[in-house]
């Protein structure tokens, strides 16, 4: 696909972007490793196109391929300041300190729990056109990254929390933390 398509996609100017089903927890999709992506074409760049518009339309701030039923190692994540990144075949290359913070996933509606994560990450990633990138990420963005990168592995976030959260105060006071720590690390 040339350039000038590309930017008309990315534009919305055709109406290629559809939103995608979001794959729930339970479905063998969610529980399969992603193979690494090889062709940088106008497939993968409709899909991350589609992530990009599925995810805004369920309020998510991060999305990984196997959630719209391809296995295939992309992500799509918000970082601490609403920016958007995509990632193909990302690797965490150094990870530093430990958080634990409450997670939720756009394929486990209603659930909600603690997971141990690292503080601060690097990672390394290919974008959309195959070039590669190298990005330090902390708090909430680096929780967010290597969420999504255990989707890639097969990886639910119930897997490993190590508490969920049934109580509805409980969840509330553990969101409005988490949103101030984000407000805190924008500054």
């Amino acid at each position: 696909m040339d350039w000038q398509l590309h930017t008309y996609l990315r534009k919305g100017l055709f109406k290629n972007m559809a939103l995608r089903r979001v794959v729930l927890s339970g479905e063998d999709t969610l529980r399969k490793k992603s193979r690494d992506v090889v062709a940088f074409d106008d497939k993968l760049w409709v899909l991350l196109d589609d992530m990009q518009q599925t995810m805004d339309q369920f309020g998510g701030v991060g999305l990984a391929a196997p959630q719209v039923g391809i296995l295939r190692r992309a992500i799509i994540v918000e970082d601490n300041n609403n920016k958007r990144h995509e990632f193909v075949n990302p690797v965490v290359t150094i990870m530093k300190g430990e958080q634990r913070e409450i997670e939720g996933c756009l394929s486990s509606p209603g659930e909600w729990g603690y997971v141990v994560r690292p503080d601060r990450i690097q990672l390394k990633a290919l974008n959309r056109y195959g070039k590669e990138t190298v990005m330090d990420a902390d708090g909430v963005f680096a929780i967010t990254i290597c969420h999504e990168i255990d989707h890639l592995n097969g990886i639910l976030f119930t897997d490993i929390a190590d508490e969920m959260v049934e109580d509805e105060e409980e969840l509330e006071r553990a969101k409005r933390a988490r949103n101030r720590k984000r407000k805190k690390r924008r500054r």
